[in-house]
């Protein structure tokens, strides 16, 4: 049993192939200029020094689904990566090492990823991704710039705000220099409200499964949400977003589920199992188990944007991301999404190789499941690592915890 196919899908594809293209021509015919950046970093200060901004994390993601990242991580291993840390990081490393990209697969007449001019990066999601950036910016003789975020933040205060929103203007001066551009603030303000769109929109999407049966899945999120990550800040992700909302309010309205003859309702807490998306889509789907939300997914929620103040805005949306905040913050968030969602049972991902977006090892779901009265199932895995992931194991949990559903 698949589950239904959204037919923004077309849309989608032709977005990102646009994307792609128009990294790919910046890199090798034009003279605009190439920023990489973290998935949750200063992408709006970078396109509005009119940069083309790329993600290596999203690039990760796709050598996860295309599940060529577990062939690539021993060449990062090779030169003194460990096989325990990120294996977006290794993956990736070990990808430029062989000189091969899932785009060659999905976009013919694209052979590399693009060369960067500088590296931008934050902290707020892992150190990670500092070591990952700075490895390129020497590979590549490139400068790299960085921002430093607290973690563990119970509450966002005004302290880290103006902590955050001076690293961020301190960057403008470096990267004027290497754009070739001045500064202008009314462009930033501009993008920032295109970003806090889509961001509103992104959301509205995501809450549609708050519906009974869920119109949407944490798989078809993984898929949609490329725009908000490497688009947000333009006006193509706002009418992408618009375009998909549309088709899923249509759904809500029809009484359209995604998963057939909908009976539990389940929450996604960690990264996504790239490399076997589809399969656990089919598997839960055969179970009519519908899992219609995830920590994940939520994360490009940034309800703090606000172009009067870009600058204090970005900063406090970048640092209450959910991977920055304290366990007892997370947990009034869980709580609420199982309230929100109508959760019937929370999939824990232990993911080997990132345990900053792993909860699951300090007891918090036996406390949710005490408060709450929710079960829960820890599957271990990884996020692009398939060698540390049972196939048949995590099957036959997920089968015995319908199982639990059905007789509770």
């Amino acid at each position: 049993m698949l589950r239904k196919k959204i037919e923004a899908s077309k849309e989608l594809n032709k977005l990102m192939s646009d994307y792609y293209h128009e990294l790919d021509h910046a890199s090798k015919v034009s003279d605009k200029k190439v920023a990489w950046c973290s998935s949750v970093g200063p992408a709006e200060i970078l396109r509005s020094l009119d940069f083309e901004v790329y993600f290596p994390e999203n690039h990760s993601a796709m050598l996860g689904s295309s599940r060529m990242a577990t062939e690539l991580i021993p060449y990062a291993n090779a030169i003194g990566y460990s096989p325990e840390i990120c294996s977006y990081l290794t993956a990736d490393i070990g990808a430029y090492l062989k000189q091969v990209t899932p785009l060659s697969k999905a976009f013919t007449d694209i052979t590399s990823v693009p060369k960067p001019d500088v590296l931008v990066f934050n902290t707020n999601q892992c150190r990670e991704v500092q070591d990952w950036f700075d490895w390129y910016a020497n590979e590549f003789k490139v400068p790299l710039m960085g921002i430093s975020t607290p973690r563990t933040v119970s509450e966002v205060t005004n302290a880290h705000i103006i902590f955050i929103a001076q690293q961020m203007e301190e960057l403008i001066e470096q990267l004027e220099q290497i754009s070739i551009t001045k500064f202008d603030l009314n462009k930033l303000k501009e993008i920032v409200s295109l970003s806090r769109e889509c961001s509103e929109l992104w959301k509205k999407v995501l809450e549609t499964a708050a519906t009974i049966p869920s119109p949407f899945t944490f798989f078809d999120g993984t898929i949609h949400m490329g725009p908000a990550v490497v688009m947000r800040g333009t006006q193509q992700a706002v009418d992408y977003y618009k375009i998909l909302l549309a088709e899923l309010q249509d759904r809500v309205k029809n009484h359209i589920g995604a998963v057939d003859s909908e009976r539990f309702r389940l929450y996604w807490e960690g990264m996504p199992i790239w490399g076997r998306l589809r399969h656990y889509s089919e598997l839960f789907a055969s179970l009519k188990a519908c899992v219609v939300a995830s920590t994940y997914c939520n994360s490009w929620i940034f309800s703090a944007f606000d172009e009067k103040d870009p600058f204090r805005s970005m900063a406090k949306a970048y640092t209450e991301l959910f991977i920055v905040r304290s366990d007892e913050y997370k947990e009034e968030y869980l709580k609420e999404m199982v309230d929100f969602f109508k959760i019937d049972g929370v999939i824990f991902h232990d993911a080997k190789t990132c345990p900053h977006n792993t909860n699951s090892r300090y007891g918090m779901p036996q406390r949710l499941e005490k408060e709450m009265k929710v079960p829960n199932l820890v599957i271990n895995g990884d996020l692009n690592d398939l060698r540390c992931l049972s196939d048949d194991q995590s099957r036959t949990s997920i089968e015995a915890f319908i199982e639990q559903l059905e007789e509770s």
